[in-house]
Formats: structure tokens, C-alpha cells, sequence
């Protein structure tokens, strides 16, 4: 036989487990995305297909250097690279890691500061600009929400300018310079690239993200990646700096430092 408490405890644990979840909160009506989010994929590997591969140069590493496999995150299966494009792609792979900006603790650029890895930070104060900060590079970009000018010239993150769709942040970002590549396997776009971003909050804790990229030197037609952003949970939860340089001194002044002989 069971007591009434232990009767009364579980049908209130009932009633929690079926109660629905918090509805997320608003800053002046729109959605608060203020938090650390972070992806939880390998679409800085490849953002394309890819199985699981061994990386034959470190072979000192092992198993703990091997490219995990993944989905795709395009949503259209594959990038629509024109023929010249998709050459500098594969010179792009054939050159990883040196030729990567990653490797050179450059900035990400835009989309990729996203899904790199480590988590990222959206400060969000009322109808103002947003402002998302990224420990790789000390990586930062304010989202201007009434302000559309273009850039003097172009940067690794470009400029950033945002509306408000409904319940959707639209980014749309400008003047990268066309150096920053998208991922690890070489995938790249000119200077031409204009990146639209679309943030949704789905519910406390987790947002859905896309980016359309338009590139009409490198793409034959605009395409589209997506993936979930999580919200880190742990208390406290704070970006850690990955100050870079120091350790990519060596791959960019290695003829300085005799190390290419």
C-alpha cells in the first residue's frame, strides 16, 4: 500500500512532466537571444557529405587525428560551384592545413565564425545594434540594426546590418575580403559573397539557424546551410579566450625561423 504523501508526490511529478515548457522571453517584443550558443556538428570539417577519414601527414596523432564523418548541412546536397571555383576548391584541399586562414588564426569570417566549434555569445539589449562575440581571433562583429552603410573596404568579417522578420533576426553581411575560407575542406567564396543569415529561436534553449550564401563569381545559383545552435546550459556559462597567434607563429614566419629548411 502506498502513503498518500508518496500518492501526492508522484501525481505532482505527473503534473511537472506534462506541464509545457517556459515560453521563451522578449526584449521589447522580439525574441531573447542573449546567451552562449554553440554548434554541436562537424561542419567545420566539411560543410558537404563526408565519411569518417584518417589524415595521413599526422599519422603521429592516430586515431585522435582523424576527420569525423557528418551529414550534410546544405540544403541542397552540394555546393553549386562553377568549374574555376570548384578548381580553387580542390587546390584549397590540397593545401590544408597550411592554406588555411583557421590555421593562421585569422578571423572566420561569415558564416563560419558560427559553426567553428567553439561557442559564440549574442548580447542583445532592446530594439539597439546586437553585438556577437567569438573567442577564435577575438572575433567580434556588431549587428546594426538601423544603420546600412557598406564598408570603405572589405574585412575578414565584413559589416553586418539586421531586420527583424517576425520572430526571425535576418543578418545580412557585406564586404568580406574573400580570403576566409568556410570550412577545413577548402570550401571558399570571392569577395562578392553576400551572406544572409536567418536566427529563430525555437525555445529557451535552442535556435534554428541558415545562412544563404550569394556569390555569383564563385556559385551558379544561391544555396543554404542549416543547423541547430545550442544554448550552453552549465552555470555561468562564459566565452574563454583563444588568443591564436602565439600558436601560428611558427606556420607564418617559419622561414624566419629556419624551420622550412
Amino acid at each position: 500500500m502506498r502513503s498518500p504523501l508518496s500518492v501526492l508526490t508522484a501525481a505532482l511529478l505527473l503534473i511537472a512532466c506534462q506541464a509545457p515548457a517556459a515560453e521563451p522571453a522578449t526584449i521589447e517584443g522580439h525574441p531573447n537571444l542573449n546567451g552562449v550558443w554553440q554548434a554541436m556538428n562537424t561542419a567545420n570539417w566539411n560543410l558537404e557529405a563526408h565519411s569518417a577519414q584518417g589524415l595521413d601527414a599526422f599519422w603521429q596523432l592516430g586515431a585522435i587525428g582523424a576527420i569525423p564523418a557528418s551529414a550534410s548541412v546544405v540544403r541542397e546536397g552540394t555546393i553549386p560551384y562553377l568549374e574555376a571555383a570548384r578548381e580553387q576548391r580542390d587546390a584549397n584541399r590540397a593545401n590544408w592545413p597550411a592554406a588555411d586562414p583557421e590555421a593562421k588564426c585569422y578571423m572566420l569570417g561569415v558564416p563560419r565564425v558560427t559553426y567553428q566549434g567553439l561557442p559564440f555569445q549574442i548580447f542583445q539589449s532592446g530594439d539597439d545594434d546586437l553585438l556577437m562575440v567569438y573567442p577564435f581571433a577575438a572575433a567580434n562583429r556588431v549587428i546594426y540594426m538601423d544603420d546600412y552603410q557598406e564598408l570603405p573596404i572589405d574585412s575578414w568579417m565584413g559589416r553586418s546590418s539586421a531586420v527583424w522578420e517576425g520572430n526571425v533576426l535576418v543578418v545580412t553581411t557585406i564586404n568580406q575580403n574573400g580570403e576566409s575560407w568556410l570550412d577545413r575542406a577548402g570550401n571558399h567564396a570571392s569577395n562578392q559573397l553576400v551572406v544572409t543569415e536567418r536566427f529563430q529561436l525555437m525555445d529557451t534553449d535552442h535556435l534554428w539557424y541558415e545562412a544563404t550564401l550569394e556569390d555569383p563569381q564563385s556559385y551558379s545559383a544561391p544555396w543554404t546551410i542549416a543547423m541547430p545552435l545550442y544554448r550552453r546550459m552549465e552555470p555561468e556559462a562564459q566565452l574563454l579566450e583563444h588568443k591564436c597567434v602565439p600558436f601560428a607563429e611558427k606556420l607564418l614566419y617559419q622561414d624566419l625561423l629556419g624551420l622550412d629548411q
